[in-house]
């Protein structure tokens, strides 16, 4: 794994707001089930930074996939102002807290695109991002459809990364690199690029 990523106080600053806008909405909606801040920020915040120095460089744009609260995507997009990000989420509720996050804290590289995945159009992406979303088989289908030549898709799986991958090549050519996740022990970070379906 990359050494652990390193912000600015600037993104730390907007990470603290977008922690507190996070807390203020979760008590009218569902975002996600801890309600402590400490919490929050160690296992989700942080759980979403590690993503940050494995991300392509050279720009280009992005889409995070079933972003919920807001994680990996929106805070990929607070820390990571050099690409554009859209943020795919169906529930109409959450995509209206991304909405209002988004407005609030200054992020014009931000869309949000309230559909869902299946019929969201979107120009040739270079990054597709998803957390705790599906398994790998149909989020590779999805990375397919959405990624440009060359695009690279990130996923943080659990302790079943190993059989998820297995069954995935059954249908689906790739290049694969495994990275263990810092905040979660048994846990794994693909990035893999090159995806085709079999036969193709």
């Amino acid at each position: 794994m990359p050494p652990a990523p390193s912000v600015s106080r600037e993104t730390d600053a907007r990470l603290e707001d977008f922690l507190a806008l996070l807390l203020k909405w979760n008590a009218r909606i569902n975002l996600v089930a801890e309600r402590d801040a400490a919490v929050l920020r160690a296992r989700h915040i942080a759980d979403s930074l590690q993503l940050l120095p494995l991300l392509p460089q050279g720009g280009g744009e992005a889409a995070d996939l079933g972003t919920g609260g807001g994680f990996p995507g929106l805070v990929l997009a607070i820390a990571d102002g050099g690409r554009r990000w859209n943020l795919v989420e169906s529930d109409r509720r959450k995509a209206a807290f991304l909405l209002a996050a988004s407005a609030e804290l200054g992020l014009s590289h931000v869309t949000v695109h309230a559909e869902r995945i299946e019929a969201v159009a979107l120009p040739p992406l270079s990054l597709v991002t998803a957390r705790a979303l599906a398994p790998l088989t149909a989020l590779l289908g999805h990375a397919a459809r959405l990624l440009a030549p060359g695009g690279t898709a990130i996923f943080p799986k659990g302790r079943t990364a190993g059989a998820e991958l297995t069954a995935a090549q059954a249908d689906w050519t790739m290049d694969t690199e495994r990275f263990e996740s810092r905040t979660e022990p048994g846990a794994t970070i693909l990035r893999i690029t090159g995806i085709r379906r079999v036969g193709t």
